[in-house]
């Protein structure tokens, strides 16, 4: 049963929210612009805010979706506790990787977000202040995303998360990181767009 879990949540993490809603407003693919980046951020480069909120709920909701599947059923199922973190890390290699998409996806920060909050509400909205701060003092999304990642294994460990959880969340943490290679880069030669630049801009 638990792989069929792993393969439920890897293929709900795969679903391309930023491309969907982008051809349902009939909006060019995020994948041919800006960073080619196929989540929020880029799709707001395009001008089009709603279309940029709605795959930022979308993404954070899969994330959000296959923690409390796995939490509300898992035990139901026989399933160990290690079921819903397992099943959140799935998800966001979902996102990274998405078959859908041909494994290329996006960078993972909303839909690591949903998980968070899955796994925890104050965890969830702890890890976002750090974001938002971040984002609000500096306008650089990728900034934000690195330090809210970096910051969310220790917030788990201390808000008292379980070891499986937070395993599963310093591997999301180390694999965003690794995501935003490219931005840090960017960042450090001070070429990196900022929330709110158009598709001219980046």
């Amino acid at each position: 049963m638990q792989p069929a879990l792993l393969l439920a949540a890897y293929l709900l993490g795969s679903i391309p929210f930023a491309v969907v809603v982008s051809r349902l407003f009939g909006m060019a693919d995020p994948r041919s612009y800006g960073s080619g980046n196929p989540g929020a951020t880029n799709v707001l480069r395009s001008g089009n805010k709603l279309a940029a909120v709605l795959t930022l709920l979308g993404d954070g909701f899969k994330g959000w979706l296959a923690v409390f599947l796995a939490a509300r059923f898992g035990p139901d199922l026989g399933l160990p506790d290690s079921a819903a973190p397992i099943a959140a890390l799935a998800a966001f290699l979902g996102h990274l990787f998405p078959v859908f998409l041909g494994f290329k996806g996006g960078k993972g920060v909303a839909t690591a977000a949903g998980v968070l909050l899955g796994a925890s509400g104050w965890l969830g909205l702890a890890t976002l202040g750090v974001w938002l701060g971040i984002a609000f003092t500096t306008r650089y999304s990728s900034l934000a995303a690195l330090c809210a990642a970096v910051a969310s294994p220790g917030i788990a460990f201390l808000l008292g998360l379980a070891p499986d959880w937070i395993l599963s969340i310093a591997i999301m943490s180390g694999l965003l990181v690794w995501r935003h290679k490219d931005n840090i880069r960017r960042l450090l030669s001070g070429q990196e767009s900022r929330i709110g630049s158009k598709k001219k801009d980046a």
